[in-house]
């Protein structure tokens, strides 16, 4: 091809991109415009100290439907809970996952704060992956909520006595359609740590992604066979959730892959309990009105219809069949999507969430 045959490509191609992104936008815009937005329930009475744990995803949405919700939420960083509770006294406090960033004296803190005649609770939304570590802190607080069904009966088993399966859910002001400008345009996006299994289907897929625009975001990708094929398409430093954004509306398509549950050098579940529950990321990439191919939990189908407003696949075959023809179909691409959009913004919200939290809390 000459070089005046191959700039008209490249700008046919450009034109196309172009097109098929502004009719990807405005079909979300018109799904948005045409969602009847539910009556706030009325303002629960609780002060609420909450304390986050430092995943702004998800930190932000809960704040922002806490403020909405309740008669008053002041948010105080971990270290600084029981001192913040001492001197605010709120009718509950809760925490957000109570690992990682915690100090080590924060069962003594709830403790504490519980002996002030405050309620407390947490929720745990990196459920089954730490429960060497969530089964002792479970234990400090009044009430247990878990995004991960299996851990339930866990908590319960223990002697937890108020334990309830809270999923979670997007933040619509942040994970929300966009214009997406050209750089953040690919065929097939991934953005997630290689786990074992993520690096495994790959692998398989390394050859067939060669004449795809790719991007892979996340940390131990280098665990990949062959990374020398793929490590083009990769890049290694924190991806900030506003980016991330970015390039879920630009990607035609996202895919989605649970992490392994069992114990071993990327998780601390030494019950060996399996994951039945649904990321994070599948509301978020939803919630971006991005075509999201994910691997299969087995209540995706509580939150979402595989086929209709989501699509999932088996392994690397059925990937690869799915890919090839969402990247050839775009309208069925983009109603799967759009539809998928609707139903997140109608019920997988932190509003949503949060009231219904709230809710349990009135009858304990």
């Amino acid at each position: 091809m000459n070089s005046l045959n191959k700039n008209k490509s490249d700008a046919s191609e450009g034109f196309k991109d172009g097109y098929l992104e502004g009719y990807r936008f405005g079909g979300c815009q018109a799904v948005l415009e045409r969602i009847e937005k539910p009556k706030s329930p009325s303002k629960s009475q609780y002060r609420v100290l909450y304390v986050p744990q430092g995943f702004e995803a998800i930190d932000r949405g809960v704040i922002e439907a806490l403020h909405d919700l309740t008669a008053e939420c002041i948010v105080a960083p971990p270290e600084s809970a029981l001192t913040m509770a001492v001197s605010v006294r709120p009718d509950l406090v809760l925490v957000m996952n109570g690992l990682h960033v915690f100090p080590p004296d924060h069962e003594e803190q709830i403790r504490t704060i519980r002996g002030m005649g405050i309620h407390t609770a947490i929720w745990f939304v990196d459920d089954p992956y730490f429960t060497e570590d969530t089964v002792r802190i479970a234990q400090s607080y009044d009430v247990v909520f878990t995004h991960e069904i299996e851990c339930a009966a866990l908590y319960q088993k223990i002697g937890c006595q108020h334990v309830h399966y809270l999923p979670l859910a997007a933040n619509p002001q942040m994970f929300r359609p966009i214009r997406s400008s050209p750089e953040y345009r690919y065929d097939i996006c991934f953005i997630g740590n290689a786990f074992w299994n993520r690096v495994e289907l790959f692998d398989q897929l390394a050859s067939y992604l060669q004449d795809k625009k790719v991007f892979i975001a996340g940390q131990h990708w280098d665990r990949l066979t062959n990374y020398d094929q793929l490590t083009r398409f990769i890049r290694t430093d924190w991806i900030e959730p506003e980016e991330t954004v970015s390039y879920y509306n630009g990607a035609k398509i996202v895919i989605n892959i649970h992490r392994p549950t069992a114990a071993g050098s990327d998780n601390r579940n030494v019950m060996n309990l399996p994951g039945s529950s649904i990321n994070p990321r599948t509301y978020e990439i939803s919630g971006c009105g991005t075509l999201q191919i994910t691997d299969i939990r087995s209540d995706l189908t509580l939150h979402y219809q595989p086929g209709y407003n989501i699509e999932t696949f088996a392994d690397a075959a059925e990937l690869r069949e799915k890919i090839d023809y969402y990247l050839t179909h775009d309208q069925e691409r983009l109603h799967i999507a759009w539809r998928s959009l609707w139903t997140t913004r109608w019920k997988h919200t932190f509003h949503e969430r949060v009231a219904s939290l709230l809710a349990v809390l009135k009858t304990v």
